[in-house]
């Protein structure tokens, strides 16, 4: 199937595998093109581009979870947003055969918003849909950029951050298999089985866990055990958060 316009196809899977497509990119006070996450524009910037967008996203996700551990909060908020960019690239890979070309120039990103209203591009136009491409488009071209950034300003470290990717694509690979085997698509589940495998092999990914069937357990933990009243996520290293009996 040939990408559409509009990526209508993507609409069944829920709110947070969905890509909206719109030129002009809709006006938001936060919204800026996923570019200029990764690389703030501080002082004057051009009237359309937020200043900020990763530092607003963080003070955000720490308000919401209610810890002043601004490192803690960036974990999460890099791991939410890596979970976005692998469920949208993996569904279009598993129900087109093809993805759409995920240039962060074209991408914009609203960090004041939640799925599927935080992401859209200005245009589609497609690449191929193997493990190889989906790795440029995702990993080089955004997570790498964006671990960069939250490593910089928040001292994350580099392999929590690697597998806080890991962990992402895991996750929406696994959610995107149940999808289709709850609506008989055996051939949709295999494929989104073999590509998670084969990017979680990816020189950028390999050793940030083991996966088992699409079962993941990572050999990192993303802090979220620091949030107050928190606990491990069901695919952390640690069984009980640290420093408990």
């Amino acid at each position: 199937m040939d990408l559409d316009p509009a990526l209508a196809a993507l609409r069944p899977l829920g709110a947070f595998s969905v890509l909206h497509v719109s030129r002009p990119a809709p006006a938001r006070p936060a919204a800026t093109p996923l570019a200029h996450a990764y690389t703030p524009v501080y002082g004057d910037p051009a009237p359309d581009v937020h200043p900020d967008p990763l530092g607003f996203r963080v003070r955000k996700v720490a308000t919401a979870l209610g810890t002043t551990e601004h490192r803690v909060a960036a974990s999460v908020a890099h791991q939410g947003l890596a979970a976005r960019l692998w469920s949208v690239a993996l569904a279009c890979a598993v129900l087109y055969g093809h993805i759409p070309d995920l240039d962060p120039g074209r991408l914009h990103w609203d960090p004041d918003a939640t799925a599927p209203d935080d992401l859209w591009l200005t245009v589609v136009h497609a690449r191929p849909s193997d493990a190889g491409t989906l790795a440029d488009a995702v990993l080089t071209t955004h997570l790498v950029p964006l671990a960069d950034a939250v490593h910089a300003r928040w001292g994350v470290a580099d392999g929590l951050l690697r597998g806080n990717a890991a962990s992402a694509l895991a996750g929406a690979g696994r959610e995107l298999g149940r999808w289709a085997r709850r609506h008989g698509r055996t051939g949709t589940a295999d494929r989104a089985r073999s590509l998670t495998a084969a990017l979680l092999a990816h020189p950028l990914l390999a050793g940030t866990g083991t996966l088992t069937g699409t079962s993941f357990r990572r050999r990192s933990c993303c802090l979220y055990y620091r949030v107050p009243g928190g606990g491990v996520c069901g695919d952390c290293c640690f069984r009980r958060p640290p420093g408990q009996n």
